[in-house]
C-alpha cells in the first residue's frame, strides 16, 4: 500500500524561498517585457520594480504558509492546494479587470494582461514548485509523479 503524501519542514525550509525567488525572478521578467513592449508612464505603480516584487514576495509566501497548513491539517494536501490556488488566481484578476475598466493608475487593458501574466506566472510556479519538491511519499493528487500545473 503507498505511504500518504507528507509535506516535509526540512525540504519546505529550502523550497519555500527558492519557490519565491523563482516567482520573483519570473514576474520581474514579465515584468521586463510588457515594459519593453508597452512603454507605460513610469508613474503607472503595478508595473514599477518595486511593486511587482512586494507583491510576489508576500503572495509567495503566503502560498508557502498556506501550503504548510494544508500539510499539516489536511488528509490530501496537494490536491487541496491546487484547488485553492486556482480559485486564489481567479480571485487575483479581479482588481486588474478592475484596473482595465475603471483606467486606474492610467492603465488599461495591456496593462492588466501583463498582471494578468504575472500572476498565473505566479500560480504555475507555486502549484509546480511546492508540490514536487516539498512532498515525500509515493502518492500525490494524481497517483504519483508530479503534480498537474
Amino acid at each position: 500500500m503507498d505511504e500518504p503524501a507528507q509535506i516535509r519542514l526540512d525540504r519546505l525550509l529550502w523550497v519555500g524561498p527558492l519557490t519565491i525567488a523563482v516567482s520573483v525572478a519570473a514576474v520581474l521578467f514579465i515584468r521586463l517585457v510588457a515594459v519593453a513592449f508597452l512603454k507605460p508612464d513610469s508613474k503607472f505603480l503595478p508595473l514599477t520594480v518595486e511593486t511587482p516584487v512586494v507583491d510576489t514576495v508576500i503572495s509567495g509566501a503566503c502560498a508557502v504558509f498556506v501550503f504548510r497548513a494544508l500539510g499539516r491539517y489536511s488528509l490530501e494536501p496537494v490536491r487541496e492546494f491546487h484547488r485553492l490556488a486556482w480559485k486564489v488566481l481567479v480571485v487575483s484578476f479581479g482588481p486588474d479587470i478592475l484596473l482595465a475598466t475603471q483606467h486606474w493608475f492610467g492603465g488599461g487593458w495591456p496593462e492588466s494582461i501583463a498582471l494578468m501574466f504575472m500572476h498565473i506566472a505566479v500560480w504555475a510556479i507555486c502549484v509546480t514548485m511546492l508540490p514536487a519538491f516539498a512532498v515525500s511519499g509515493k502518492r500525490l493528487s494524481n497517483g504519483g509523479g508530479l503534480p498537474p500545473v
